[in-house]
């Protein structure tokens, strides 16, 4: 049984892969709480979240350069500092990104009918995990057009407050906003935004030439990303206020509903009900991806490392994610879902920068990585104390996995 992936991925569907992870749901609904945290400090928080994710994505391009395999930092993390690290990454990937993954599907279902939330969810899931089973280049495809979409709504909203709002430069000061800790914790919340730029590195086995491919669209992606986030957050703050913003559930949409063109309200509800399936459908293929590599290494059920003879997909590992986000889906809210989800993520960056620490001089300034890895473990402890508790429990649960795992293997 041939357990390698088809090299089928070029820049450009690299690059809208990425996109298509970032520019989703996270960009609807992080200027809510980023605004509740730090006020006019939304704007410093971002800037922060944008270097912690400079530090990780240069730090995950010089590592996917150098192992170009599915994983992500779950291979970086076992080749750099040990099969425990490499594990614990995989681990934390696989579990904050499936509650990431539920938390897209519920808002679908939140967008387009809120009293069928959680049917609508399941069916999404449903529908992008058979999608993703005929190829990922399919999947790639798709995401072009969800990205396209997601563009346009989103300029919409930029032009419409600036052109039919009230935007206030006051509202923009002070850049401090509510204290450094509220900075800090709106960097996390706006890194949840951010933090689907690693999928291509998670991807690294179906990238054509991914010594110069994957380098060259982490950071291209990123960057598309953080000029969108940046007008985006300077309209919401001018055009609502921090308060208006740290208020509202929907901020994008009160910014349309406050100008003369609130026909477009339905418009950014579709819209991000897109994005939402955008940022599924990418997360359910790097979820999956690396839940194939740990099963290949026989860290999960081996069965789990089947690629499909026709499609050249791990269909087994794109089935068994999706079944456990539709249990997630079925369990828990949207809060719920994302709650510890950051904190792990923050926690597997850290490992991937960990991992770069350790590569030689001539690949790169050292100085970026620790950077990097600072800032995640930073923002990690400032968010809030139920996230964090919640994050560091399932953390450790997978730590103890391994440890019971290895004493019966050592026993056999």
């Amino acid at each position: 049984m041939d357990d390698r992936l088809t090299r089928r991925l070029g820049l450009g569907d690299a690059v809208v892969l990425g996109l298509g992870s970032m520019i989703g749901a996270g960009v609807f609904a992080a200027f809510a709480p980023a605004a509740r945290a730090a006020g006019a400090g939304l704007l410093l928080g971002l800037a922060v979240a944008a270097v912690v994710a400079y530090c990780n994505a240069t730090s995950s391009a010089r590592l996917a350069a150098l192992y170009p395999e599915s994983g992500g930092t779950y291979v970086y993390g076992r080749e750099r500092l040990g099969p425990f690290s490499g594990y614990l990454a995989g681990w934390g990937f696989v579990v904050g990104k499936t509650a990431s993954c539920a938390a897209m599907a519920l808002t679908v279902g939140a967008y387009l009918a809120p009293s069928l939330v959680r049917p609508i969810a399941v069916a999404a899931v449903v529908a992008l995990t058979t999608l993703n089973w005929f190829g990922v280049h399919k999947s790639a495809l798709v995401t072009r057009v969800i990205v396209a979409v997601v563009l346009g709504v989103l300029a919409a909203v930029v032009v419409a407050g600036w052109a039919g709002g009230d935007p206030q430069a006051a509202h923009l000061t002070p850049v401090t906003g509510h204290g450094v800790l509220g900075v800090l914790q709106a960097a996390g919340f706006l890194f949840f935004a951010f933090a689907g730029y690693a999928r291509i590195a998670t991807l690294g086995e179906e990238v054509r030439e991914p010594a110069r491919t994957i380098p060259r669209a982490i950071p291209l992606a990123l960057g598309i990303a953080l000029v969108v986030y940046a007008a985006l957050a300077v309209t919401v703050l001018a055009v609502l206020g921090p308060d208006g913003a740290g208020g509202s559930d929907a901020p994008l949409v009160a910014v349309v509903q406050a100008t003369p063109w609130s026909w477009l309200v339905p418009v950014v509800r579709v819209g991000a009900a897109v994005a939402a399936l955008g940022s599924l459908l990418a997360l359910v293929l790097g979820v999956s991806r690396t839940t194939f590599a740990m099963a290949r290494d026989r860290h999960l059920p081996h069965a789990l490392a089947a690629v499909h003879p026709r499609y050249g997909v791990p269909h087994r590992a794109e089935v068994a994610v999706g079944a456990v986000v539709v249990a997630v889906v079925l369990l828990v809210d949207v809060r719920g879902a994302i709650g510890f989800s950051s904190v792990t993520v923050l926690a597997y960056y850290a490992i991937a920068n960990a991992s770069a620490l350790t590569l030689d001089r001539d690949r790169g300034t050292r100085v970026v990585p620790a950077l990097g890895l600072v800032g995640c473990l930073v923002v990690a402890v400032s968010l809030p104390a139920a996230a964090v508790i919640s994050g560091v429990a399932v953390l450790t649960v997978g730590a103890l996995w391994w440890v019971v795992r290895r004493s019966v293997s050592g026993r056999g």
